[in-house]
This record gives C-alpha cells, structure tokens and sequence, in this order.
C-alpha cells in the first residue's frame, strides 16, 4: 500500500488541529471533559447522519462516500508535476509509435493495456482504471477509424463530463451531511431539554447535569459539521477537481494528435493544459521526454511474394 501523499498528511494534521483547539481550549478554561463524554447525544446526532446518508443515496453512492472519505485522508500522492511528467513521455510514446506504424498499430495497445510495451511501462496508469479507460476507448475510436477529430474532442469531452458528475455524487452527499449535523445537534439539545423538564423538580446539580448534556448535542452537530464533515467534502472536491485537469491534459494531446499535429507538438498542447502549481516546464518536458522516451521498435514488414517463394525454394533446395 502506498504511503498517504503530504496533502493527505496536511488533512490529518488539520483535523488534530481542530480537535486540539477546540477541546484545549475547553480544558484551558477549567472545563470538566467528563462532561463532554455523553454517548446518547452522540447516539442522536451520529446515528441520525447516518440514517440520512441511507435515506438520500444510493448503495453505490454510499460506498463512493466511504472511498472518498478514507482517500482524503489515507491517498497516495496522485496529479502532482512527476505524474504530469511522465504521462507527457507516455502520451508522446505512443503518438510517435503510430506515427511511424500507423494508428491501427495501436490496436493491441488499446485492447489489452497490460500487454502492451508502452503502458505496461507505467503500472500508475495502469492502476488509475477511469483515466485507463478514458484514454484507451478514445484511441480505439481512431484506431477503428469511425470518428473524426472533432466527433473525438466532443465524445471526449461528454466522457469527461460523465466522470466528473460521478466524482461530485459523494461531495454532494457529503455536503448535504455537513448542512444537516448542526439541526441533528439542536434536535438532540431540544430531546435533553424534555428530559430536563422532568426533572425539574430534582436537585440544581442533577438539572445542570441535564442541560450541559442537552448542549452536547448542540456542540456536537456544530462541530463535526464546520470542523470535520464540512472539510471533507471541500478536500474531496479539490481531488475531483484535479483528475478533471489530468482528463482534461489527455484529451487536448489526443484531439491535437488527431488533428494532425506531431507526437512532440501534440505532447506540447497537453502541457499547456496542466494547472500552472503542477505543469512542468517546456525545456523539462523535451528533456526528459529526449532522455527517457522508449518508442517501441516497428513491427517485422512482411517479406515480397517473389522473395518468400525463392526462400522456400533455397531451403527444400
């Protein structure tokens, strides 16, 4: 399993952040954390979000909300310039592959990626599945040769479209979570405060008890709504945000290669579509695409009738 990328680190920092300003502050002030431990009020608000989450989506939904929620935390570092980089060098790979073969030459390529010599070289993208996907079934469209590039920029962009709805489902869910905690902490005050009323009769210690239990509730939605879910789903928004750009970056060198620019120029017009904090540099990318770049070799041309008869000839000779 990978290691958690620096921004997964800086989300964790930031919720322990959170939680220690917020309770050390509470401590500073001589508040009792005993008080705080109340598990009905979080038996209220918590289980009542989840019932929400049941409610509003769909199972499918609900695992992305799962996924979503441990990536923000626990993800690999993805989309960042190395990233950028070195499918730059792949894209050119292949663009200068069917440029000398021919595009159908990129039929094995596209239908069985782990097979091939140019993607197998890059296991990360072979692991990214939506990207893998997004990019082979558009090269298959000009390997078959039923599409022109304008039908491609449009099929390319309603794919991406596609993707990016489906990375937005759990923001969405996630964020209607977060706007609802903090009336799921007034409910659970308003439910403590019936039960203070019947106690009203008891000891002013008991019916302290009862209040400061009531307003757990009520600090209990608030926070976990600005102070956990509600930062979640912006940080999962940001993530889906930044595989929109890496589409984004395969389908401006794809339309330009098809268009008919070259492998390099193609490779360049991807460049120009990277987010400026992440896009390397032109002479880094000639760079290391001049050093690194491993066009496989052409496939073996058949020999000429005339030649392949003399050939057998030569041999039962």
């Amino acid at each position: 399993m990978a290691p958690p990328s620096s921004s997964s680190m800086l989300a964790l920092v930031g919720i322990a952040v959170v939680l220690a300003a917020v309770f050390g502050g509470y401590l500073a002030e001589q508040g009792n954390p005993y008080v705080l431990l109340q598990p009905a009020e979080l038996l209220i608000v918590g289980g009542a979000a989840l019932g929400i989450v049941l409610i509003a989506n769909r199972p499918a939904v609900i695992r992305k909300m799962a996924r979503g929620a441990g990536s923000v935390f626990f993800s690999p570092a993805l989309h960042t310039r190395s990233w950028f980089l070195r499918s730059l060098r792949m894209l050119y790979e292949l663009f200068a592959y069917a440029q000398r073969a021919g595009i159908a030459s990129l039929e094995g390529d596209v239908e069985q990626p782990h097979k091939s010599r140019i993607f197998s070289q890059y296991p990360e993208f072979l692991k990214d599945i939506p990207a893998r996907a997004f990019l082979c079934d558009s090269l298959r469209m000009l390997v078959i040769g039923v599409t022109t590039p304008h039908e491609l920029d449009h099929l390319m962009d309603l794919d991406m479209e596609t993707q990016r709805r489906g990375e937005m489902e759990p923001v969405s869910a996630l964020s209607s979570v977060a706007d609802a905690l903090p009336g799921l902490g007034i409910v659970a005050a308003v439910l403590g405060v019936v039960i203070t009323m019947q106690s009203i009769g008891a000891s002013p210690e008991r019916v302290g008890e009862k209040v400061a239990a009531a307003l757990v509730g009520t600090f209990l939605g608030i926070l976990l709504c600005y102070g956990l879910v509600g930062p979640m789903a912006s940080r999962l928004e940001s993530m889906g945000e930044a595989r929109t750009h890496y589409l984004q970056v395969l389908r401006t060198a794809v339309v330009a290669f098809a268009r008919g620019a070259s492998p390099i120029l193609a490779v360049k017009y991807g460049r120009r579509s990277i987010p400026m904090e992440c896009r390397p540099s032109f002479t880094e990318m000639e760079t290391t695409i001049r050093r690194d770049a491993k066009i496989p070799a052409l496939p073996a041309a058949p020999a000429p009738v005339g030649q392949e008869n003399h050939a057998e000839a030569a041999n039962s000779a």
